[in-house]
């Protein structure tokens, strides 16, 4: 799939760009091609710099909070919890830990962290698998909420913003906050329906009515709220949270006997491995995406978009930001790319730059996952994994979208 992706780029990039010579005499395209593409190569290292650096530092958090017992102890808080979602699965199994890490980086944004411990914890599934090649309902579950992206701090959006040159990286930190719970709650409900989950048994209503109580209380109080008031709350929150969890780790593995230099050092050395590999791909997707454009085929799918759209008489800004919508259930690094060049072209505070940026942090890469977390257990059947993450998916696109408007206006 995205080995089809990127060549797809190339080749229908291309064939825009003889168009524009051969019908509109723009000889000069191909120049802009050959610059895009050097220009991207040299942006993708600029960003990899300071990806390095937002890796390194959270897998390093994330090594102290492993070691002082935090994330063991929020498995044993939700064993009840997954004890009604996940009935096959024994308590007390590695799993459940592993899920919950998986869960924990995907929580902070990490995407490329969360993926080592997915694959840990969808292996450690597969050994409760009587049908190898068959997921299981507890696979499913886990790879949809995987795929739905609950996103509570996406510190690598703030990140890319940073380095765009935002002057306040994480204005969108609510919006995201507010889509991604919204993927999330679709993706739930789905897989739930079909595999007939007891939502309503009391122990589950005990986890997941006070969540949603605290969500509905927080989007009842943002309703009061003026466009510079809701960015202001979100600026504040963003940064209040991403502080409070760093001295939440360092004191709680402190006081817990955690020697918290070195566990940090450990996690932080993961990091940089794990960084150091992403390079290439994002070399790769960027200078694609950069030929797309500059070739003008972007220009025309989204031209076409854009006329739908005003044709129904509806608003025509969010147009600019579906490019990441649209590649983000095949490549994570193609929704990456899409996602830096808008904010490139548009404005790092465009409309489109803060709605790409919310639809990547409340949307995951479906079929990307599908296949890496699957095919790395021999999974051949899906069963209804395909269609609840997609439902999940489009639901976070929809919502992200419209939440910018509420907020962004």
């Amino acid at each position: 799939m995205l080995n089809t992706l990127w060549l797809g780029f190339f080749v229908v990039g291309a064939m825009a760009a003889l168009a524009q010579w051969l019908l509109a005499g723009n000889a000069q395209i191909f120049g802009s091609m050959v610059e895009a593409l050097f220009a991207m190569a040299k942006l993708s290292v600029e960003v990899m710099v300071l990806l390095f650096g937002t890796l390194t530092l959270w897998l390093g958090f994330l090594r102290i909070a492993e070691k002082a017992g935090i994330v063991d102890a929020l498995a044993r808080w939700l064993a009840p919890l997954f004890a009604k979602l996940m009935p096959e699965v024994p308590r007390g199994h590695p799993s459940l830990g592993l899920i919950t890490l998986n869960f924990a980086a995907n929580a902070l944004g990490l995407d490329n962290a969360a993926t080592p411990m997915g694959l840990k914890a969808m292996r450690s599934l597969q050994e409760l698998n009587p049908r190898p090649d068959t997921a299981t309902n507890a696979q499913i579950l886990f790879l949809v909420l995987n795929a739905s992206s609950l996103t509570l701090l996406p510190v690598t959006i703030f990140m890319y913003r940073m380095q765009q040159g935002a002057p306040d990286p994480t204005l969108v930190f609510l919006p995201i906050l507010l889509a991604t719970s919204a993927s999330t709650l679709v993706g739930l409900l789905a897989v739930a329906v079909v595999q007939r989950l007891p939502l309503w048994h009391p122990v589950v209503l005990a986890y997941l009515l006070p969540v949603a109580l605290v969500l509905g209380g927080f989007m009842a109080l943002l309703a009061t709220l003026s466009a510079a008031a809701l960015a202001s709350l979100s600026s504040l929150l963003g940064n209040l949270v991403l502080f409070s969890l760093i001295v939440l780790f360092v004191v709680l593995g402190a006081l817990r006997k955690v020697a918290v230099y070195e566990a940090f050092i450990e996690g932080a050395r993961e990091g940089f491995d794990v960084a150091k590999g992403l390079l290439p791909y994002l070399v790769a997707m960027l200078c694609a995406v950069g030929v797309f454009r500059a070739s003008g085929a972007l220009g025309y799918v989204l031209d076409a978009i854009r006329w739908c759209v005003e044709v129904m008489g509806a608003d025509t800004r969010f147009v600019d930001a579906l490019p990441t919508a649209l590649v983000k259930p095949f490549s994570g690094s193609a929704a990456r790319a899409m996602l830096i060049e808008t904010m490139q072209t548009q404005g790092v505070d465009s409309f489109a730059a803060r709605a790409a940026a919310i639809i990547q942090g409340s949307t995951e890469t479906t079929f990307y996952v599908l296949a890496v977390y699957f095919g790395a257990v021999g999974i051949q059947r899906a069963r209804h994994a395909v269609a609840c993450a997609l439902l999940a998916e489009l639901a976070g696109v929809i919502a992200a979208i419209a939440v910018c408007y509420w907020f962004f206006g």
